[in-house]
């Protein structure tokens, strides 16, 4: 990249002209680790609920606590996590969560009842809730304008693969080791890459700009995505014009403003999302097992509905060149047509085995998108922040998720009734995408294109 004696360098510009390096496939690798595990982790206690069940003597409604401790804690760790990010930096508050979620994760194996293992999922929480939108704002921020959103689905496509990956895995291990092999594996592997993470992993270079921090730490970092950055003194930002001054905290762009009805659209859209999350991911072993279904069969089952989402790099693909807000509405609104559609196929396994994976490639591929669509939506003082609260509040439906279909079943619904009630929320978050590009109608994409155009704004 050519530029100017003494003159400041831009950094989004330079990542816009350079290929993507094998610097940033290794910052991408690390956070797709993190959401992989992330997954893994989460999804975990809905494969092993079943065992407890069994082991422990309880009855289903009792799981609704365990099922959803961690979700509380992924709300805490997110809420609080942003902004610690957007102060102190991605990279600490990154891999510390790794760490605490890791740990966790292995003292989670060592439960001997329901109650300690209900705490120490819920600390679990906390740190992947925290982990999560790091990872996706760490990714973001080092991605070129044209291939963000790709990249950044791409990346978070490790979250359902990780969900799923569990769910092969719990079925292979529990009949061999128990439950327990599940949690210890799920801490184990984190521990380790938060180790690699304080050796491999750099602070985001737009975060260090926006904070003043020295050149040298800058040019350092770049410098190893390309040599022409070696001889830079000065760096600058190119942040969106249209959005309108960026002064203070991060929770006061998150909702200044310019804003706040994209952010309350978007807490809404993601909260119904992890409503048809977890409300199948925890509970649809056992309504599987419940409709007749072998229990082994039904872990099987249930862990194609989070393989589905490496649909979001198509996603992305598509939100980097069409309107991002209207594709991933069309996702969801497809979403609640293909959950209803597996209460319809019951006592049909091929038909419910296809209905499965088209219903959770839709939920997934939707959800997956938001992470980097929210990420475009706010300049850097406030990215991880807004991506944080995204998620953070998310977290909320998919508790709310887990109670939900733990009353339907105290209340004897049928399978199909359960289903269409756990469609539902597929149409508000819809409606909600509509109504944040009725109010925010320029795309991400619109917005960075004419970015390009207007030239560098130092921060």
């Amino acid at each position: 990249m050519k530029k100017q004696d003494n003159a400041p360098l831009d950094v989004q510009a330079f990542f816009n002209a350079q290929g993507f390096s094998g610097y940033q496939w290794l910052i991408f690798g690390l956070c797709f680790l993190v959401v992989l595990l992330d997954g893994f982790d989460t999804a975990a206690i809905g494969y092993i609920a079943p065992s407890l069940i069994g082991e422990w003597g309880v009855a289903k409604p009792a799981l609704a606590p365990v099922l959803s401790a961690a979700l509380f804690g992924l709300a805490a760790g997110a809420l609080s996590a942003g902004p610690l990010a957007d102060k102190f930096g991605r990279r600490a508050v990154l891999t510390a969560s790794v760490l605490v979620f890791g740990l966790a994760s292995l003292a989670s194996s060592f439960s001997g009842s329901l109650d300690s293992l209900t705490v120490l999922r819920f600390v679990t929480g906390l740190g992947l809730g925290a982990a999560m939108p790091n990872a996706v704002t760490l990714t973001s921020e080092y991605c070129p304008d044209k291939r963000r959103a790709m990249l950044t689905n791409a990346m978070f496509c490790g979250f359902p693969l990780g969900a799923a990956f569990g769910g092969f895995l719990a079925a292979w291990m529990i009949p061999h080791w128990g439950w327990r092999s599940v949690l210890l594996l799920g801490g184990t592997v984190p521990v380790v890459l938060a180790l690699l993470m304080l050796v491999a992993l750099p602070e985001s270079v737009r975060y260090m700009v926006a904070r003043g921090q020295p050149a040298e730490r800058i040019r350092r970092v770049l410098a190893r995505i390309s040599a022409t950055a070696a001889a830079a003194t000065s760096f600058v930002l190119t942040e969106r014009q249209a959005a309108g001054p960026v002064a203070g905290s991060g929770m006061a762009v998150v909702l200044g403003r310019n804003h706040r009805i994209g952010s309350f659209m978007l807490w809404l859209a993601y909260f119904m999302g992890l409503v048809i999350f977890y409300a199948l991911i925890n509970w649809m072993p056992i309504l599987l097992k419940d409709a007749g279904m072998d229990p082994h069969k039904a872990v099987l089952v249930s862990a194609l509905f989070p393989l589905g989402g490496v649909g979001a790099v198509f996603f992305g693909w598509l939100m980097d060149r069409f309107n991002a807000n209207r594709i991933i509405a069309v996702g969801y609104a497809l979403t609640a047509l293909s959950v209803y559609l597996i209460g319809q196929a019951v006592g049909n396994d091929g038909l419910l085995v296809a209905m499965v994976f088209v219903a959770g490639t839709l939920m997934n591929t939707a959800q997956s998108s938001m992470p980097a669509l929210a990420a475009a939506f706010y300049p850097t003082q406030g990215r991880a922040t807004g991506v944080a609260w995204m998620l953070g509040i998310g977290r909320f439906g998919g508790i709310a998720g887990s109670f939900l279909v733990a009353e339907l079943a105290a209340r004897s619904l049928g399978f199909d009734r359960i289903f269409t009630i756990v469609a539902i929320p597929g149409l508000i978050a819809t409606a909600a995408l509509v109504v944040k590009q009725w109010t925010h109608p320029h795309a991400p994409r619109e917005l960075s294109l004419r970015d390009a155009a207007a030239g560098p704004a130092a921060h």
